[in-house]
């Protein structure tokens, strides 16, 4: 899908694309960090139409709402296209010895090959975590990598 940037100055930007039922989408990102969401008309290309105001909090609800289906889509895709390639989900027990750490005091990478590439916190996806990201009791981690690195992974965050 081609997605077109519009810098609106002053504003911030906009991002259009056109659904599969061909109508045209657009998001406005202000620079304030709120967003709005616009259906164009079809008769008048620029003529739009507000359909939903987002505050930045609630736009990174509905980032993760709509991002953690489709993030697990993406990795089981992946994993079937890279033989010897699989992901895992650890989970960090309370009261482990990472349960209020950093992810990068867990040197899972460095020691298995294997990358935790989200942390999943209840219903919230926290993708990409950064070695800074702390991690929580309760906290499942999404693991790539083969199944020797993947076990690795679970033995160091279970001690």
């Amino acid at each position: 899908m081609d997605v077109t940037e519009v810098l609106l100055p002053g504003v911030g930007m906009r991002y259009e694309f056109t659904g599969h039922k061909g109508e045209r989408v657009g998001v406005v990102a202000r620079r304030t960090g709120d967003f709005e969401l616009v259906l164009y008309d079809a008769g008048d290309p620029d003529e739009g139409r507000t359909v939903l105001e987002l505050d930045s909090e609630e736009a990174d609800a509905v980032a993760e709402i709509l991002g953690a289906p489709r993030i697990a889509e993406r990795f089981a895709d992946l994993t079937k296209e890279v033989p010897g390639l699989g992901s895992g989900q650890v989970e960090v027990r309370p009261g482990s010895a990472y349960d209020g750490q950093p992810l990068g005091a867990t040197r899972a990478r460095t020691l298995t090959g294997a990358s935790i590439v989200a942390v999943v916190r209840g219903e919230e996806v926290i993708a990409s975590p950064t070695p800074q990201q702390l991690l929580r009791g309760g906290d499942v981690l999404v693991v790539i990598g083969t199944h020797e690195g993947i076990a690795g992974v679970d033995r160091i965050i279970r001690g």
